[in-house]
């Protein structure tokens, strides 16, 4: 008698089609709440469509891409259980990119790379997604999730996205518009944001024992609740101000820290200080200085130190700008100023010492 053997099949090496349509439809509400009127069709095509006759009102329309991850943030999501709020994340990391040239952000798609399909897993990262896009001002036309067995471990996942947005060739900010006596502003970070993550699960978890459960008096909270604490999402503020006042470039505080970034959008003959003073770091920053005796340069390196968009105006357009941040509800002060290069090697710099 011949024994019978079974047929290997996908669902056999681990890819459950089935829960991946699942995951489709509990997202479709959520991809919904993202609409803006040039959004043609929904999920299930092989192409989100955006309909770029939108784009006839501008007489020479740049288009500003930008792609990122959340780093290993989603680790902190993984263990701690909440997926819906990496999602928001992600869209900060890739939109804020967009509108430090001055583009409007119109739309977004995502990539999640899950070790198994949950499909309420899925649906919560993508309901973060969707909610940032709805503070970002863009659409959510497409994505993609990946299931990867054998690869990624049953509750292992990560994120990325990719963003489009839109500028007018004469309104471009950049380091070609910023002057000498041009005064920095500093808008306040929500925490650490989404980089920096790996020095700050070292510190805390490898070198200080500490736990995702544990309070933590100085935070107020769990140290699992602040290390997940969304990143700000600044795109609306920023086009706000960009109305409100003449900004002359945006710098978005991500790795490399804040000199290193602002140093990113000053021209080769000019100088940009910031002053440490101006502001006190949240309480999450020294936790990990004083935690894993990090100095002080290599934290303002990996880390944003509480500041996490930086715009660069003249100074009579100060008051305007402050102003115009703060009915946003966004905490800004002016940190620096632009000076001539001279003998500065580099192109931005901290002095001062921060504020107790």
């Amino acid at each position: 008698m011949t024994e019978k053997t079974t047929g290997a099949s996908y669902a056999a090496a681990g890819v459950d089609i089935d829960a991946g349509d699942r995951a489709v439809e509990l997202m479709k509400e959520w991809v919904k709440k993202t609409q803006r009127p040039e959004v043609l069709g929904g999920l299930g095509g092989f192409a989100g469509l955006f309909d770029a006759s939108a784009l006839k009102r501008y007489e020479r329309p740049l288009l500003a891409s930008a792609t990122d991850g959340v780093g290993t943030k989603v680790d902190i999501a993984r263990r701690m259980g909440v997926y819906d709020t990496i999602g928001h994340d992600l869209v900060a990391m890739v939109m804020d990119d967009i509108v430090v040239c001055g583009a409007e952000p119109l739309f977004m798609t995502d990539y999640i790379c899950v070790g198994k399909v949950h499909p309420e897993r899925v649906a919560a990262i993508v309901k973060g997604i969707a909610e940032g896009c709805v503070l970002a001002g863009c659409a959510l036309v497409g994505g993609e999730t990946a299931e990867h067995p054998g690869l990624l471990g049953p509750d292992d996942f990560d994120v990325a996205g990719a963003g489009t947005g839109v500028v007018e060739f004469d309104r471009l900010l950049g380091a070609d518009r910023i002057r000498t006596g041009d005064a920095v502003i500093a808008m306040a970070s929500s925490g650490l944001h989404s980089n920096g993550y790996s020095l700050v699960r070292h510190v805390l978890f490898d070198r200080a024992g500490m736990s995702l459960e544990g309070h933590v008096e100085e935070l107020g909270r769990t140290l699992g609740e602040e290390l997940l604490e969304p990143t700000k999402i600044y795109s609306l503020d920023c086009m706000a101000l960009t109305r409100a006042a003449d900004v002359h470039a945006y710098s978005h505080i991500t790795g490399g820290g804040l000199a290193a970034n602002l140093a990113r959008v000053i021209p080769d003959h000019l100088h940009a200080t910031v002053d440490r003073s101006t502001w006190t770091p949240g309480a999450i920053f020294d936790l990990v200085g004083k935690a894993g005796q990090v100095e002080r340069l290599e934290l303002e390196k990996t880390l944003n130190m509480g500041v996490g968009m930086m715009a660069v105006v003249p100074q009579d357009s100060v008051d305007v700008a402050l102003t115009a941040l703060a009915d946003r509800g966004v905490d800004a002060w002016v940190a620096g100023e632009i000076l001539e290069r001279g003998d500065h090697a580099e192109g931005a710099t901290m002095t001062g010492d921060y504020a107790s």
